[in-house]
């Protein structure tokens, strides 16, 4: 089965405030957006390319309090330091605050980043292999 494209959806509290703050950390732009569709908004981010996008969404009539865990990680992987450096900087200019990884496994190659909701994203200086 090969897929085509993945979204990451997440509610959040302010679809405004996460769209920016994503779209600095993480070099994303705005692809998409819905107004009140069924009681729900939403902002998808992604960059030209990627098989991935993640989707921010809010509900007027039914709120949700996000409720992440610290193992719920958006996972990052940038080999190459010069990118990785900046990627981070980008991060921390962004209003997101650096946190030590609750698995220890990620603070050796990277940085463990949590936005205001709780989300937290790890920065990996380190190449994605699959293993066969």
């Amino acid at each position: 089965m090969h897929i085509q494209h993945m979204r990451i959806a997440r509610p959040v509290t302010s679809l405004t405030e996460m769209s920016q703050r994503y779209c600095h950390g993480l070099g994303l732009q705005k692809i998409g957006a819905f107004t009140d569709h069924e009681g729900f908004s939403g902002v998808m981010l992604g960059a030209p390319g990627l098989a991935w996008h993640l989707e921010f969404t809010q509900s007027l009539t039914h709120p949700l309090t996000p409720s992440p865990s610290q193992e719920d990680l958006l996972v990052l992987y940038l080999p190459h330091r010069p990118d990785w450096l900046a990627r981070c900087a980008a991060m921390d200019e962004a209003g997101f605050r650096q946190v030590p990884s609750f698995n220890p496994y990620w603070d050796r190659q990277g940085v463990t980043f949590s936005d205001d909701d709780g989300y937290r994203v790890v920065i990996q200086h380190a190449a994605w292999h699959v293993e066969s």
